[in-house]
């Protein structure tokens, strides 16, 4: 039975890493002493070291120990002994190809299904999709494949915005992106605002947090879907 929280964000304005999650994840941790980070996306261009520091202190705020993948000798193994795991953000194409690297991808698939406590933060979100083609991501680096967990059905696009820039500017909208995407795509889009998540428990998707998440299908108007819903008939 899956256990999964996905986030737009780890930080939203005004707060400290992760705080705005720490009562959900206080539950979702509950039965974890120690925590398995994964620091491949290299949140700022930090190292592995300084990334799993940073994380560590916020755990430390709900009495939970983290230890970074990169300090095991068997990052398969790691996975496979994990109490339970968060995968930062950062760099989606960065995470996805260390995934592959260290043959982990498939290892942690296995792992969610059964029902390990899972945290993602925007790149660590990404990768619960189907693919990391709605990424806002740079493609700094060529991943072995775009297919990532697929422990949702659909895709997510985190820190989604509804315009960008001043009134003024001509480039392309979040919109008008994902549109794109779905010339040539039928997966749903999840446009996820910062501070929103998603909290999957077995085959149930419920948007949390305090903004509506917008959805993308190919070939219909987007739909405004609120906090608080199922989002169990996205296929």
């Amino acid at each position: 039975m899956k256990n999964i929280l996905l986030a737009s964000t780890s930080t939203v304005y005004g707060s400290g890493f992760l705080d705005y999650l720490l009562p959900e994840l206080v539950q979702h941790f509950k039965d974890c002493n120690t925590l398995l980070f994964i620091p491949y996306a290299r949140s700022g261009g930090m190292t592995h070291e300084e990334y799993t520091a940073k994380v560590a202190l916020a755990f430390a705020k709900i009495n939970i120990a983290v230890k970074g993948i990169h300090e095991f000798e068997n990052p398969v193994e790691a996975v496979q002994n994990a109490e339970g795991i968060f995968t930062g953000g950062g760099n989606t194409f960065v995470l996805v190809s260390q995934l592959y690297k260290n043959q982990v991808m498939d290892v942690l698939a296995e792992k969610l299904k059964s029902g390990t406590p899972y945290l993602g933060t925007s790149a660590g979100s990404n990768i619960a999709g189907l693919t990391i083609q709605t990424t806002n991501d740079m493609p700094i680096v060529y991943p072995p494949s775009f297919q990532t967990l697929g422990m949702i059905p659909f895709n997510l696009n985190p820190h989604f915005i509804d315009s960008e820039g001043p009134d003024n500017h001509m480039g392309e909208t979040r919109e008008a992106r994902i549109k794109e995407f779905h010339a040539f795509n039928s997966i749903p889009v999840l446009g996820l605002r910062e501070g929103s998540w998603l909290a999957i428990k077995g085959n149930t998707i419920t948007l949390k947090g305090h903004l509506k998440a917008r959805l993308f299908r190919q070939n219909q108007l987007p739909e405004e879907l609120e906090s608080g819903a199922d989002l169990s008939f996205i296929k």
